[in-house]
C-alpha cells in the first residue's frame, strides 16, 4: 500500500520536486473580470500584467468539493493512503473543501491544515512525499511534519496594503488600518493569525529588519534547516535577502515567483522569508 501527496496551488514549489516526488496539486481558481481561470494557467509575470489591467481586483476561490473528492477517488482506487496538505484555513476555504471532499470519496484520506503557505507549506508536502516514497508509514510522516509545521516561521512584507484592503483581509491583520497604504509593513503567519511586526516609510524598513533578522539567527544558536524565499516583483531585495541569510544554512536559499493566489493578495513589490528550523 502506498501513501500518496496531495496540495494545493497556493504551494510555491519547483517543478521538479514536484515530478520527482509524485506530489499531486489541486488548483485553486483567479476570477478577473468575470473570467474564471486555473491558478496554474499564469505564469507570474502574466498574471500580474492581467491584474494590472483589470477592471475589479481578481478574485480567488478554492477548489470544489467534488474535484477534490474525484481527485482522492483516482489516487487511493487500488487501496492507497492520500494525505493531503494545504493552505491555512484563515486565508482559503481549501483545507474545508478537502475535507469535505474526503468524506465525499469514503477513501483512506488524512486531510491536514499547515497553518501556512508558499514555501512554509512546501517544507511539510516535501518532507511529508519524500518519506512517504522512502515507505514511511502514515503515522511517521504524520508525526514528521507536525515538528516540520511546529519550527517553521513565515515573514512577509508588503509594499502597498491597497490589494490587502480590496480583498477585505486587512482587518485580518492585527495592528493595521486601511488607511495606512503608503507604508511598509513587515507581518507575520503565526498561530493561524497574521499579525504586524514592523510598519514604516521606504524600503530601508525592509533591509533594516533583515539586518535585525539576520542578528538574531547568529545568536540564538538554532539549527536552520532550510530557508526559502518567495517574491512578486521583488527581485532585489530577495536576493539581497538570499545573500544575507545564506551563511546561516547549507541548503541553497531558493529564491522564487510567488503564484497569483498569494500575488492576488499581497499586490507588487512584496516577499516572503519562511525559515525551517531543526
Amino acid at each position: 500500500m502506498a501513501i500518496k501527496i496531495v496540495t494545493d496551488s497556493s504551494i510555491t514549489i519547483e517543478p521538479e520536486i514536484v515530478k520527482a516526488l509524485n506530489i499531486t496539486i489541486v488548483p485553486l481558481s483567479v476570477m478577473i473580470d468575470g473570467v474564471l481561470y486555473s491558478d496554474s494557467d499564469f505564469k507570474l509575470d502574466e498574471f500580474m500584467e492581467k491584474m494590472e489591467n483589470a477592471k475589479n481586483l481578481p478574485k480567488t476561490s478554492q477548489p470544489p468539493v467534488g474535484v477534490f473528492a474525484e481527485v482522492y477517488d483516482e489516487l487511493a482506487a487500488d487501496g492507497d493512503q492520500v494525505i493531503s496538505i494545504h493552505l491555512t484555513d484563515i486565508l482559503s476555504g481549501t483545507v474545508e473543501a478537502a475535507r469535505q471532499g474526503s468524506l465525499l470519496s469514503g477513501k483512506d484520506i488524512t486531510v491536514i491544515d499547515s497553518d501556512f503557505t508558499d514555501q512554509a507549506l512546501k517544507f511539510q508536502v516535501v518532507q511529508a512525499a519524500a518519506m512517504a516514497k522512502e515507505g514511511h508509514s502514515k503515522e511517521e510522516i504524520l508525526e514528521s511534519i507536525k515538528k516540520t509545521r511546529e519550527n517553521t516561521e513565515l515573514y512577509i512584507g508588503f509594499s502597498t496594503l491597497e490589494n490587502m484592503v480590496k480583498g477585505g483581509r486587512v482587518s485580518r491583520m492585527t495592528g493595521l488600518f486601511g488607511t495606512l497604504l503608503n507604508i511598509r509593513v513587515i507581518g507575520t503567519l503565526r498561530d493561524h493569525e497574521l499579525g504586524t511586526l514592523v510598519r514604516g516609510r521606504g524600503s530601508k524598513t525592509f533591509y533594516r529588519w533583515l539586518d535585525d533578522l539576520a542578528k538574531i539567527m547568529s545568536e540564538s544558536g538554532r539549527k536552520i534547516k532550510e530557508i526559502g524565499i518567495s517574491h512578486v516583483e521583488s527581485l532585489e531585495f530577495s536576493t539581497h535577502a538570499k545573500e544575507t541569510l545564506q551563511k546561516y544554512v547549507e541548503k541553497p536559499i531558493s529564491v522564487l515567483d510567488t503564484n497569483s493566489t498569494i500575488a492576488t493578495h499581497t499586490g507588487p513589490g512584496a516577499w516572503a522569508i519562511m525559515i525551517s528550523y531543526e
